[in-house]
C-alpha cells in the first residue's frame, strides 16, 4: 500500500470512527460525515490522475456535488433541530415524539 493510499484510507476510517463513536452533536456528525466525503473526493481526484483516462474525469467532480447537497441538507436539518428543539444534541431527539 503506498504512502497516499493509507492516507486516504486512514483519514477515511477517522472521519467513519468519529461519526460511529463522537454522536453527541448533530454538527460533529456532519463535520465527521464531510472529513469522508473530502477523503473520498481526494482518493478518487488522484485515482483518475494515475489512471490517466478522460473518461473517469468527472466523477470526483460529481462526488463533491453530491457532497455539497449533502452538507446542505445537514445543515438545514440542523437548524430546523436547534429551531424546534433549542438544541442540536442527538441525545434529545427522539423519532417517538415526532
Amino acid at each position: 500500500m503506498t504512502p497516499s493510499h493509507f492516507a486516504f484510507s486512514s483519514a477515511f476510517l477517522l472521519g467513519l470512527t468519529g461519526l460511529a463513536f463522537h454522536r453527541t452533536h448533530l454538527l460533529s456528525a456532519l463535520l465527521c460525515l464531510e472529513g469522508m466525503m473530502l477523503s473520498l473526493f481526494m482518493a478518487l481526484s488522484l485515482w483518475t490522475l494515475q489512471l490517466g483516462s478522460t473518461s473517469f474525469s468527472s466523477a470526483p467532480m460529481l462526488l463533491l456535488a453530491f457532497s455539497a447537497c449533502e452538507a446542505s441538507a445537514g445543515l438545514a436539518l440542523l437548524v430546523a433541530t436547534a429551531r424546534t428543539h433549542g438544541t442540536d444534541r442527538l441525545q434529545n431527539l427522539n423519532l417517538l415524539q415526532c
